[in-house]
């Protein structure tokens, strides 16, 4: 049983930073693409980021420059370093995991999820 819980979030002033982070347990971490998704109220999730077991990176436009994805094998985390953060960053931050290696941007291709976290930006 793969079991997702992500850390962090919260309030922050827009122009400061957040850092969240996500575990995985279950299976070989170092194995699988983790990713990171959002969803604001009354919108669909989105993508924001993903790193694949061979460290690969892909960040969604509207976030690139600004976020920071990474992830350390040795502790079985991933973490999303977010700047510069924005109102519209608004939004319950989920991470996911599935059965691929390779980062996909789409949230069907991912089995697993968590709980997700809110990151609240207030102007």
């Amino acid at each position: 049983q793969v079991q997702v819980t992500e850390f962090g979030g919260g309030r922050v002033q827009a122009g400061g930073s957040v850092r969240l982070s996500c575990t995985a347990s279950g299976r070989t971490f170092s194995h699988y693409a983790m990713a990171w998704f959002r969803q604001a109220p009354g919108k669909e999730r989105e993508f924001v980021a993903a790193i694949s077991s061979g460290l690969k990176i892909g960040y969604a436009d509207a976030v690139k420059d600004r976020f920071t994805i990474s992830r350390d094998n040795a502790k079985n985390l991933v973490y999303l370093q977010m700047n510069n953060l924005k109102y519209e960053d608004t939004a319950i931050y989920y991470c996911a995991t599935g059965t691929y290696a390779s980062w996909i941007d789409t949230a069907r291709s991912y089995e697993y999820w968590g709980q997700g976290t809110q990151v609240t930006v207030s102007s």
